[in-house]
């Protein structure tokens, strides 16, 4: 029997919402695996932060809004253009907010859904028409746990989170005769810079660590292993699949 194959050497990999957090742990994470990442980033600041601790690997910077659906696409053909082919695509671009269902705005709703759910989908479009082409493709999607079970105060997120996981099995089903893959990963609570005022609140950290098994929050390195596995010729047989990463809290 042959190992499994995690090498990455070769792959071009675009990884959106890259700047910082769980996008900017994916993207460093898939260069030192091998690939040639694509590191999408919103603006020149989310640029400059990066390009100070690059990492290991061969990481390139790639100014890029998923609102934006003309110039993503622009930008993802450009990109084919000039290095002949995407075969990652990281779907990590997201908003995250609390919302009363009661208090919940148009803008509050046209602001998630612009980028969790409606750039996400563009952006896989406009990557997925050169995979098709093509015959190969991994896409993996940054869903949550909050699009698999009910979380108060989450109306909008979850709702744009849940989409994507149903998304995640449609584009599954049109891509697989085509050699494209496409999966999601549901993660918990992640420890990042934008979560750590809420974690960092024994209160809050406890009520959190009650409703996960495994007794701790993830660590984006967590969500940067799973990527790496599905992103991988290994997960070969896997399509249509949404991961919870979650220490078991979705198992209840």
């Amino acid at each position: 029997m042959e190992p499994p194959d995690f090498d990455l050497a070769g792959q071009v990999a675009l990884v959106t919402g890259a700047g910082r957090g769980i996008g900017r742990d994916i993207a460093l994470t898939l260069a030192a695996c091998g690939a040639h990442v694509l590191a999408g980033v919103r603006d020149r600041d989310a640029a400059d932060r990066f390009a100070d601790d690059p990492g290991p690997g061969h990481v390139e910077l790639l100014l890029l809004d998923v609102r934006d659906v003309e110039g993503t696409r622009a930008a993802v053909d450009a990109a084919v253009s000039r290095l002949g082919h995407i075969d990652i695509l990281v779907n990590n671009a997201g908003l995250g907010a609390n919302h009363d269902a009661l208090a919940v705005t148009e803008a509050d709703w046209d602001e998630m859904m612009a980028v969790n759910l409606r750039g996400l989908f563009f952006t896989t479009q406009a990557v997925a028409r050169h995979m098709v082409e093509r015959g190969y493709g991994r896409i993996v999607n940054i869903g949550s746990q909050a699009g698999l079970v009910g979380i108060r105060r989450h109306a909008v997120y979850s709702a744009s989170k849940g989409g994507v996981h149903a998304l995640t099995r449609v584009l599954a089903l049109e891509w697989s005769a085509s050699g494209v893959t496409v999966n999601a990963i549901a993660p918990t609570w992640i420890y990042t810079p934008g979560t750590a005022e809420r974690l960092d609140d024994p209160a809050f950290l406890a009520d959190v660590l009650s409703r996960i098994p495994l007794g701790r929050v993830g660590t984006t390195a967590d969500v940067a292993a799973a990527v790496v596995y599905l992103a991988s010729r290994a997960a070969g047989l896997v399509t249509g699949a949404v991961l919870p990463l979650d220490g078991g809290w979705t198992a209840q």
